[in-house]
């Protein structure tokens, strides 16, 4: 196997990935050594966030990606939004009406937080609506499917609608006036109102203002057919929003009154749980109890679509009390664009979707009478979605259904509806197996869906425990411990994603199957951590947080720091959804002012600045943006030339290191470490999906390979060989070890793809 490629090749000019490097009038220097806690270095979270929800909207505007999956991103990017209001900015709010703490290590307040992330979303929207309406959805109305005005429309489909209207959507409605004996309504979060100004006859010239709440369990897209496209053809699809065809009726449910004007609005409220924990009795009524209170939570943005009169608008923002500048955005398009994904079920068309992929199951799994055994001869390593998730659904399915099965012990943390995961767990229960569940209750966004679960659960005999108190179980882990041969054998699956077989379909993940007796016990140890707060003396292979995976990652990143300055081989790999830790950041600064080479493959948040002079000049950070969700945790360590490599369930970022149950897991087997080093050797190499940060805190696209080098596209190139691996097994007639070959070695050794040269950074 090819050694992994460094990340620069000498001076900043020659090669770094981030341009060249820079010294910064803002960062404190002392003798000549950089201040590495000067705010400078680090960038802001909530900022950063943002520019990952800029890249999820570049695929949406990429010519390159099919029509249809360009929707889903624009879908994506509106939900993504969503949820960071309802959480982050909520937050920044929060602290601006209470007690500030700490600040951030970049330094800024919470009003200059809240001032930026107004600037940003304001200029975010802006290009979403420009983007859809001038460009996407034409583009689809080309190729037949369209959202379609009601004045569009022939009379004949209109009476349709409007028996419709009057049959099943009128008797829902609740209009309301609002004035002084209609207080304001409470508008519920995320939910879609129409707002309509109007004045009563003999009032003269004073406007009244009423407001109607669209329903919720009725679809947005209500489906015409027969609409003809500009060029006589009919559509494939079309669709009406529902608060148009409510908007055409506003004379109904205000009868008696002059409309003046309608228009739509939306508000998101602050949606996130406030719990005591060691002042409940019951975790899971608290929780219940807080999941009805913050639908009446505080509003922290307000969304408008139309032309409202300043009056109406003023009264919406006074009832909300919100900020007519930062907290109004305004749109000449559709609000609650995620609502998009119904265009985008409906339409089945392959020529404007991804080429299909379903994983695979390789021959030795698929063929396995005794998975159990293939377990005990070899730790398996699968790269979901490419190795089909089935094997880990059929996994537990076998051992619930095993009767050499004894126990079988599960961390669930969003296990999705209708899980198969869950039936077998129930079953196993039912035949008399001690079944162990750890349920997240606090599981953002889930904790519904999870309450049900441990209901069902306890229904069924399973032992069920919510984790530790002040603590989020964050961890993947199965045990199965089974009878063999009058021995107890434990077998263990760990994991960077949740137990959910959807989301496996649409997420990038690693999976580790193993008998190792050491790794078997410390499972053990974690599930008696975790039901009844006992740590072990001494952990053999796992390391848990918050009981020292911080002080090990920073010790990993201090031994290459060792290994640079010893002229050893050094370098790191580090791929994860965030990276915030100042003491982590701290640490690879002084890798690389060590000398260290180091790629960080970071999806989302990267609060760490690269390319900075004398600080992080080695340093490069990567992001991948395609079809899959890159969700998995992999570390690599040269290790002087002993090479180590690390699966984890955490991110690097204080709240996994401390407020989480986590683990990070090492891979032994030589075989499996060699497919994940080659995994991160892809990735690495993508040129295709890939974005490099800049020094200023930007995002720009790894420039395309110049003439004669090969385009690499990680994800394309993982659905490649995972078909080629059956193949090859099927074509042999013998069983297929887990090996990944990524591409010749020559390639691997090849020098680093031309980047496009990017533009003087902006100096704070």
């Amino acid at each position: 196997m090819a050694p992994i490629p460094s990340s620069t090749h000498g001076p900043a000019s020659s090669g770094n990935l981030n341009g060249p490097t820079y010294s910064a009038p803002h960062l404190l220097i002392s003798d000549g050594v950089p201040d590495l806690r000067s705010p400078y270095l680090y960038l802001n979270r909530e900022l950063s966030w943002l520019e990952f929800n800029a890249r999820v909207l570049a695929e949406g505007e990429n010519e390159a990606v099919p029509l249809l999956e360009r929707l889903k991103f624009h879908a994506i990017f509106a939900s993504n939004l969503d949820e960071f209001f309802m959480v982050r900015v909520a937050g920044l709010k929060q602290q601006m009406t209470g007690e500030v703490g700490d600040l951030p290590p970049d330094g800024m307040t919470p009003a200059e937080q809240l001032a930026a992330v107004s600037l940003r979303v304001h200029a975010m929207v802006a290009q979403q609506s420009a983007s859809l309406e001038t460009h996407l959805l034409p583009r689809l109305a080309e190729q037949g499917t369209l959202i379609v005005r009601p004045e569009r429309l022939s009379q004949d489909q209109l009476a349709q609608l409007d028996q419709m209207f009057h049959n099943e959507i009128f008797p829902i409605l609740t209009p309301i006036a609002v004035d002084p004996g209609h207080p304001f309504p409470h508008l519920r979060n995320k939910s879609l109102n129409i707002g309509v100004m109007f004045a009563r006859e003999g009032e003269g010239h004073e406007s009244g203002f009423g407001v109607v709440q669209v329903p919720v369990m009725l679809p947005r897209l209500i489906e015409v057919s027969g609409v003809r496209l500009p060029d006589g053809s009919l559509a494939k699809h079309a669709f009406v929003l529902l608060e148009a065809l409510i908007s055409r009726h506003v004379g109904t449910i205000f009868p008696g009154v002059r409309v003046k004007g309608v228009y739509s609005f939306r508000v998101t409220r602050n949606f996130d749980l406030e719990l005591d924990e060691e002042e409940a009795e019951d975790l899971l009524q608290m929780i219940q109890q807080e999941l009805r209170r913050r639908e009446r939570g505080n509003a922290v943005r307000l969304e408008v679509a139309g032309e409202p009169t300043p009056g109406s608008l003023m009264k919406l923002v006074k009832a909300l009390k919100l900020d007519p500048e930062r907290d109004v955005y305004r749109t000449s398009g559709m609000l609650n664009m995620a609502d998009l994904m119904r265009m985008v079920s409906r339409d089945e068309r392959r020529e404007l979707r991804d080429e299909p992929f379903a994983g695979y199951v390789a021959p030795p799994l698929r063929d396995a009478e005794d998975l159990f055994a293939l377990v005990r001869e070899n730790d398996v390593v699968l790269q979901h979605p490419y190795d089909s998730y089935d094997t880990i659904v059929d996994f537990i399915t076998r051992a619930a259904d095993d009767p050499d099965v004894l126990a079988i012990k599960q961390t669930l943390y969003r296990a999705g509806g209708d899980s198969p995961i869950i039936k077998a767990l129930t079953r196993a229960a039912e035949a008399g197996k001690q079944v162990t569940a750890i349920v997240e209750l606090k599981a953002r966004f889930d904790e519904e869906s999870n309450i049900q679960w441990a209901r069902t659960l306890e229904q069924a005999g399973v032992n069920v425990v919510y984790g530790l108190l002040g603590l989020k179980t964050h961890a993947k882990c199965l045990l199965i411990v089974r009878r063999e041969k009058g021995k107890l054998r434990r077998y263990v699956h760990l994991a960077t994603g949740n137990y959910n077989p959807t989301t496996a379909r649409m997420y990038t993940d690693v999976s580790l199957l193993t008998c190792k007796p050491q790794i078997g016990e410390d499972a053990s140890s974690l599930f008696n951590l975790l039901t009844g707060y006992s740590a072990p003396p001494k952990w053999n292979s796992l390391i848990v947080a918050p009981l020292g995976l911080h002080e090990a990652v920073l010790g990993l990143i201090q031994r290459e720091t060792d290994h640079a300055k010893a002229g050893r081989p050094a370098r790191i790999i580090a791929k994860m959804n965030a990276l915030v830790d100042e003491d982590v950041i701290e640490a690879l600064y002084r890798a690389s002012q060590a000398g260290v080479s180091i790629t960080l493959l970071v999806r989302g948040i990267c609060c760490l600045r690269p390319g900075v002079a004398k600080v992080s000049d080695t340093i490069e950070v990567r992001a991948i943006v395609d079809r899959f969700l890159e969700h998995g945790r992999i570390l690599y360590f040269a290790n002087g030339g002993k090479e180590e490599v690390f699966i984890a369930s955490a991110d690097w970022m204080p709240r996994n290191f401390h407020r989480r149950v986590e683990v990070l897991i090492p891979i032994e087997d030589p075989t499996s470490r060699t497919r994940l080093i080659e995994v991160l050797h892809l990735q690495c190499a993508d040129n295709v999906k890939s974005w490099f940060l800049r020094s200023d805190g930007s995002y720009m696209r790894v420039a395309p390979p110049a003439p004669g080098q090969p385009a690499v596209r990680a994800q394309q190139r993982f659905m490649e060989l995972a078909r080629d691996r059956v193949k090859t097994a099927e074509t042999a007639g013998r069983p297929t070890r887990f090996h990944l070959q990524t591409m010749p070695a020559r390639q691997l050794d090849a020098p680093r793809v031309r980047r496009r040269r990017e533009a003087p950074p902006v100096k704070k």
